[in-house]
C-alpha cells in the first residue's frame, strides 16, 4: 500500500478513541424532564430558570411548535412546545407542565415540557453515544444516552434541537411582538 493511500485511509477513518473522548467530556449536571413517558436531560449550564405555565401570546405565521412569546419580568421570550418539535402529539397542560427557559444559540427561549424531574450528576462513564438508527432518523440533537438510577435519559444538545430556521422564526416572533407592543404604547 502506498504512503498516500495509507494517509487517506487514516484521515477518512479517525480512531475510535477520538469519539470516546468527546463523550467523556459530557459528564456533569443535567436537568431531567419528561415528555410523555420518556425522560430527557439538558446540561444545567444551559438552563436559565424553570417557571410555571403562563399565558403565551401566539404569533401568527410561525411553525405550529412555536407557541408564541411570554413577557417574563419585562423581557420577551419566545416559547416552543418541545412535544410538537419532536413530532409527538399535543396534550393538555397539567399542573406539572412547565416552561424551562434556556440559553441556546445566543438567545433565551422557553421550552414547554410535561414535567421536570430532577437535577442529576451523570458521570462520563455513564454516558454513551446515541445509537445509530439509520439515515432516516436524525439523532444529531442527542448528546448521548445517560444511564442514572437504573434508567436511561436522552441527553439533548439544546443548541442542535433548534435549527437555524427555528432561530429565525423565534427572532421573527419576538420582533413581531415587540412591534405590537410599540403600537400599543403609541396608542395610549
Amino acid at each position: 500500500m502506498s504512503a498516500n493511500a495509507e494517509k487517506k485511509m487514516t484521515s477518512a477513518n479517525p480512531p475510535e478513541s477520538g469519539k470516546k473522548k468527546a463523550v467523556k467530556q459530557l459528564g456533569g449536571k443535567y436537568l431531567t424532564f419528561f415528555l410523555a413517558n420518556e425522560e430527557y436531560g439538558l446540561e444545567i449550564l444551559k438552563v436559565v430558570e424553570i417557571i410555571g405555565m403562563m399565558d403565551v401570546t401566539p404569533v401568527p405565521r410561525t411553525p405550529r411548535y412555536i407557541q408564541g412569546v411570554i413577557n417574563l419580568r419585562g423581557k420577551v421570550i419566545p416559547v416552543m412546545d418541545l412535544r410538537l418539535k419532536f413530532g409527538m402529539h399535543h396534550v393538555e397542560q397539567t399542573d406539572e407542565t412547565v416552561i424551562i427557559v434556556v440559553h441556546a444559540q445566543g438567545i433565551e427561549m422557553g421550552i414547554i415540557v410535561d414535567k421536570v424531574s430532577e437535577v442529576l450528576d451523570i458521570n462520563s462513564e455513564s454516558i454513551e453515544d446515541s445509537p445509530a438508527f439509520g439515515t432516516e432518523v436524525n439523532t444529531e440533537y442527542i448528546l448521548g444516552i445517560g444511564k442514572a438510577e437504573g434508567n436511561v435519559k436522552l441527553l439533548l444538545d439544546i443548541d442542535r434541537v433548534l435549527s437555524s430556521q427555528d432561530i429565525i422564526d423565534m427572532q421573527t416572533a419576538k420582533a413581531k411582538d415587540d412591534a405590537l407592543s410599540d403600537d400599543d404604547d403609541s396608542t395610549e
